[in-house]
């Protein structure tokens, strides 16, 4: 009898702050190093997540700079002493509005200074995972989106939902370009490909494709 193989990636979402926010804990099988996507608070729940899941926080990675998916990213890695990567630089102005953005919201947040800005064709790995960046502005001008595909698995922050996309009513959001972003960087990877969305349940590409009003093939005609 064979041994099953190894699943090389495992993921784990954990809502986080009063927006419940998807952030992700995507770690590599074989070595147990982790990277958190999207830590924006609560970050006792996190520690306690990785504890649990038995893995060393590698790296944070940001998909792009609102509070909600970043506000807290930078006092983990001080705590942590692990570097942060993303988003896209086009998002810095976003990041250095965060602790403004939180009393705002009522919400704890604090500006950063990532360790690597990141472009579209770049990769970030965890671990031995390597998975691709893509720049997918719309929601914002310098989000990104990760995908590992391997695993046919993105976590693609707030440029797309189950049966919705990203606001594009805030600073710097363009309607017209988060659609292009979908339809030119997200749809070519795939109808097999699993998203974690920024907020609420995941879908699949193909999933989308077949029923969301906004990017589905049949709203596009």
């Amino acid at each position: 009898m064979t041994e099953a193989p190894q699943i090389p990636m495992r993921v784990a979402i954990l809502p986080v702050t009063p927006l419940q926010q998807n952030c992700s804990l995507v770690w590599c099988t074989k070595t147990m190093k982790a990277a958190l996507v999207d830590p924006g608070g609560d970050l006792d729940q996190l520690k306690q997540a990785l504890q649990k899941a038995g893995v060393t926080l590698e790296k944070i990675l940001v998909t792009h700079g609102h509070l909600d998916h970043c506000g807290m990213a930078g006092e983990l890695a001080k705590e942590m002493g692990v570097p942060i990567e993303g988003p896209h630089e086009e998002d810095r102005f976003w990041i250095a509005q965060l602790a403004d953005d939180g009393a705002r919201w009522g919400m704890e947040a604090h500006s950063f200074e990532p360790d690597r800005w990141l472009t579209d064709g770049d990769t970030v790995t965890v671990g031995e995972l390597e998975l691709e960046v893509y720049h997918c502005p719309g929601h914002t001008p310098g989000h990104v989106v990760f995908h590992h595909r391997p695993s046919h698995f993105a976590i693609v922050g707030d440029v797309l939902f189950q049966g919705s996309i990203g606001r594009t009513d805030f600073p710097r959001g363009n309607h017209q370009e988060l659609i292009t972003s979908i339809t030119d960087k997200l749809w070519p990877l795939g109808d097999d490909v699993t998203f974690v969305p920024g907020h609420g349940p995941t879908s699949t590409f193909g999933q989308e494709r077949k029923s969301n009003p906004f990017v589905g093939d049949a709203a596009l005609g």
